[in-house]
């Protein structure tokens, strides 16, 4: 009688048994690496829509009494001498065709369009965030670090066709004997030198979203005592 209720004692708590990789894993929401990609993809955008529609890619100071002017995709300011500042678009707004040099308005095209890549990218690896882990993430990694990459070579073209412009007759009558990748009496401004810099950290984007998919938790197994 006792060795019958042992036995049948011993079934039930064999039954209640619960083996560790049987129990769901709850997803992670969160990974530093997912985290830090969102928020350099969201500083470079900034960066570089910030230096696209800055006006200063090429800056000539003021010297005696000539008028202080600088260049950039899609605006001219100047200062004169008795320091009034005026910023113009050229030829207006909508007339895109009438920016001076045809290899400005072909790097205006990339560098707009890359930095639309860049935002449709950065918008991606925000959701991306809020997904649980598993293909659908996976997939829209991957995507988003493609989207980043093309953006990363779009930029970088625009910027290498930039300089061509100084050849042009426009650029030459404010900066003197310019040629290609020669400003002549002016100089790279600050806002070249910020979408170069912007375009170089892109670079690394990319690398990010490859490790940015959230992973499970592995059960870890209990050791076995015999």
């Amino acid at each position: 009688m006792h060795s019958l209720f042992y036995r049948k004692k011993t079934s039930v708590v064999v039954g209640l048994e619960v083996h560790p990789g049987t129990l769901p894993q709850a997803p992670r929401m969160f990974s530093c690496v997912s985290c830090f990609w969102v928020l350099l993809s969201s500083a470079l955008v900034a960066i570089c829509s910030f230096s696209f529609i800055s006006p200063a890619w090429i800056v000539k100071e003021r010297l005696r009494n000539e008028e202080a002017v600088s260049f950039g995709l899609l605006w001219r300011c100047s200062e004169s001498s008795d320091h009034r500042y005026g910023c113009y678009t050229f030829a207006g707004m909508g007339r895109f065709a009438e920016i001076p040099s045809s290899s400005w308005q072909t790097s205006a095209v990339l560098c707009s369009g890359g930095c639309v890549l860049l935002a449709i990218s950065s918008l991606l690896a925000i959701i991306t965030v809020f997904l649980p882990s598993g293909p659908c993430e996976k997939r829209m990694c991957t995507l988003a670090g493609y989207m980043q990459m093309a953006a990363v070579f779009i930029m970088a073209t625009g910027l290498l066709i930039f300089p061509f412009g100084l050849n042009s007759t426009f650029v030459k009558s404010f900066c003197g004997n310019s040629s290609i990748y020669y400003a002549g009496d002016c100089q790279i401004g600050w806002g070249y030198m910020l979408a170069i810099v912007g375009v170089m950290l892109t670079l690394f984007l990319p690398f990010f979203a490859k490790y940015a998919p959230k992973e499970s938790l592995s059960p870890t197994p209990l050791p076995t005592i015999l």
